[in-house]
């Protein structure tokens, strides 16, 4: 029996909008077919968010085919059958013989597929960066008459400028986003366990909000006092203390699209510190948001923000944020001084001003998740940007 296919997250009609942009790509850099490996780029242009990646597997888009085939582990089929727009024939499982085999594996079964496609002696884009080194090896041993080209970041920067139906699913993953800081507000207090408040935000990830539920938990990020200069590090079995400091990150997904905010909390009255600290960052934020318009670039966001900021005394070491959509960030341009990435209308950043660097065990965090529009930006999470501060 044929599995069901799931609710589509979006139409075909999108799926063959984002696969025109690939194959438009494709053609200048003039390559015949693409082998996509980074999973973020397979959910772009099929729908699939199953975790399998793990494993080899690989989406090959071909110019002279409407759709792309997808490539994965025999287990991993009915996943991508049930979540994707694609036809049965599509979607090809290789056995299990090829998985935690040290000879041969599941690239071995991708380049059997080129093979047999009649691509072996043809321009083929790969992504190579986002491989291990033995299966460039392999792809450069067995491909041996093929004409490879190094596609690493061809789909991300055309998953950088988003349609209309992505940002509304983004918007969808921010307003999870908001119901997750607002939780935490109401959990944070003295005597409360880091990873008994974790609980309860992961909890409304999950449970979503206006009716749309989280699709994923993308690991949330706290840090209490003393680690407060501690970035990209989980709870703890700590417990709150009054005065304590708490920096929170957590994004809401909605079908891999995530919405990250930043936000600092006080048990109790914050520290003179930290009350500066919070003025000059929220400073810089409200300077960037200012800055973004279509036309400028990373470097002159950067640039403001970094000038608000240092009138207080205070210098930002890190990038100022960063492009969102799937998963947690698209790994192209930077908000940074000297990124000179042309902002255009309906790209979605992450713009952070969080600040590790100030001391050894003292770190604040702040930001907002942002679409540029042509005349400047809309803010697409709602949380205030105050340091809160609660009894």
């Amino acid at each position: 029996m044929t599995i069901c296919k799931a609710p589509q997250a979006f139409p075909r009609t999108e799926y063959m909008r984002r696969l025109a942009a690939v194959k438009s790509e494709m053609a200048r850099r003039n390559v015949e077919a693409l082998v996509v490996s980074n999973s973020s780029n397979q959910t772009y242009l099929t729908g699939y968010t199953a975790r399998s990646g793990y494993v080899p597997q690989a989406l090959v888009v071909s110019m002279d085919q409407e759709e792309p085939t997808f490539l994965m582990r025999e287990m991993d089929a009915p996943a991508a059958l049930h979540q994707t727009f694609l036809e049965q024939d599509k979607v090809i499982g290789y056995p299990e013989s090829l998985v935690g085999n040290p000879v041969k594996d599941g690239y071995d079964a991708i380049i059997d597929f080129l093979r047999e496609a009649g691509l072996a002696n043809r321009p083929v884009g790969f992504e190579r960066g986002v491989l291990s080194a033995p299966a460039v090896e392999k792809f450069n041993t067995r491909l041996l008459d093929a004409t490879l080209v190094d596609c690493t970041s061809a789909v991300n920067w055309i998953r950088m400028v988003k349609s209309e139906l992505e940002i509304s699913v983004l918007k969808e993953a921010a307003a999870i986003t908001d119901a997750g800081v607002a939780r935490a507000a109401e959990i944070f207090r003295a005597g409360v366990r880091e990873a008994d408040a974790i609980a309860e935000i992961v909890s409304t990830l999950a449970r979503g909000a206006n009716g749309k539920p989280g699709t994923w938990i993308a690991t949330p990020y706290l840090c209490s006092s003393p680690r407060t200069g501690t970035s990209h590090i989980t709870w703890s079995d700590d417990v709150f203390r009054p005065g304590s400091q708490i920096n929170l990150e957590i994004a809401g997904v909605r079908h891999g699209y995530t919405a990250p905010i930043s936000r600092t909390f006080s048990i109790g009255q914050p520290s003179d510190r930290l009350r500066r600290v919070h003025e000059a960052q929220a400073a810089g934020l409200e300077a960037a948001l200012a800055t973004i318009c279509a036309g400028r670039t990373c470097s002159e966001v950067a640039e403001a923000a970094d000038r608000a900021v240092e009138k207080f005394g205070v210098k930002k070491e890190s990038r100022f944020g960063y492009p969102i959509g799937i998963d947690w960030q698209e790994q192209t341009a930077s908000i940074k001084v000297g990124d000179k990435t042309v902002l255009k209308p309906n790209m979605t950043f992450h713009v952070h001003l969080g600040n590790w660097a100030i001391e050894e065990d003292f770190g604040y965090v702040i930001s907002e998740c942002v679409r540029l529009t042509e005349s400047g930006v809309e803010v697409l999470t709602n949380v205030s940007r105050k340091l809160f501060e609660l009894v």
